[in-house]
């Protein structure tokens, strides 16, 4: 989503972006990350490129993606366009077994690798945990969560965690297994905070234990915040960032976005307690229903193969 166009909006961006500790690893991570869906949906290759070598130039070292965005694409591109500079960034993707067993998350790891051009990741987070039975899919004998250990074992990742975005119950059901994760991926954004809220739900939680919170949907997924006027861009970046998470990832398609989102970034600063309430009050009207938070109500945001694998009709096979 781009910001609205000002003066200030059209100058250079000069400057790194900030970097925080990832929880308890002893490493550091841009602020603000790189969202990997988005990376393809860029319209040519060398977009992507160009994105992520500008991303890198202003301190942007964080880079997420995932086994099945845009069929591979996504992380096809990020190899590519990390090529030569791997070693300056923390690579973040995510397994799609959506309740298959560890083969499949093994295999899926060693495709991932391949794509990607590494030998290692820095982070392997278990994708989409949206479904009522996931966990117990996840951590039952011979399941995901056996991968994540053996794949840290074989030195092949260093970190992992886990995502979703459907409601937070679910992200504490996994929580409740007292895995030993290292990270943990929600939404974030101010009309979360008055709905289904994983900021005061689940945030807490994994501050309180150590693992770092990677924020993502901070302007609803695809906008949604600003197309209907809860708020600008800035004041969601600026609000997602504001709280205490290790970095917020952003859906960056296009170097206008990059730069624009880049002005947020390098120039941060949080917001105080009460610019904070400010903002969920303005928010909280706006929030009651969950339309601007679709990820949550509706099936928009769910991946193809998790609804096939849980016997859920597809996005595409969904009546109007």
């Amino acid at each position: 989503m781009a910001l609205q166009q000002n003066t200030a909006s059209q100058r250079d961006v000069s400057g790194v972006v900030p970097r925080k500790p990832l929880g308890r690893t002893g490493i550091q991570v841009s602020a603000m990350g790189l969202g990997g869906y988005h990376l393809g949906s860029a319209e040519t290759d060398r977009e992507a490129n160009e994105i992520v070598a500008k991303a890198i130039d202003h301190g942007i070292n964080f880079f997420d993606n995932a086994w099945e965005y845009h069929d591979g694409l996504s992380e096809e591109r990020l190899g590519k366009a990390l090529k030569g500079k791997r070693d300056q960034v923390v690579v973040m993707t995510k397994v799609c077994t959506h309740g298959r067993e560890k083969k499949t998350a093994m295999r899926m790891l060693e495709e991932s690798l391949r794509r990607l051009q590494t030998d290692h990741l820095d982070i392997w987070q278990i994708h989409e945990v949206v479904y009522e039975n996931d966990p117990e899919l996840i951590f039952a004998q011979n399941g995901a969560a056996e991968a994540l250990l053996a794949a840290q074992q074989q030195g092949k990742v260093r970190f992992i965690g886990f995502t979703g975005h459907k409601d937070p119950e679910i992200h504490l059901k996994m929580l409740s297994h007292n895995f030993p994760f290292d990270t943990i991926q929600m939404p974030l954004n101010c009309c979360d905070a008055t709905f289904r809220s994983f900021e005061t739900q689940v945030l807490p939680e994994a501050n309180r234990r150590g693992i770092a919170a990677l924020g993502m949907k901070s302007l609803g997924g695809s906008g949604e915040l600003v197309k209907f006027g809860a708020l600008t861009a800035e004041e969601g970046l600026r609000y997602a960032m504001s709280l205490p998470v290790a970095t917020t990832i952003s859906g960056i398609d296009s170097m206008q976005v990059l730069d624009q989102n880049l002005r947020v970034a390098v120039e941060f600063q949080p917001f105080d307690a009460s610019q904070m309430q400010r903002l969920r009050e303005q928010c909280r009207l706006s929030a009651a229903d969950g339309h601007l938070e679709l990820f949550k109500m509706t099936s928009k945001y769910d991946g193809k193969v998790g609804r096939e694998q849980h016997h859920f009709p597809t996005v595409e096979q969904l009546p109007l």
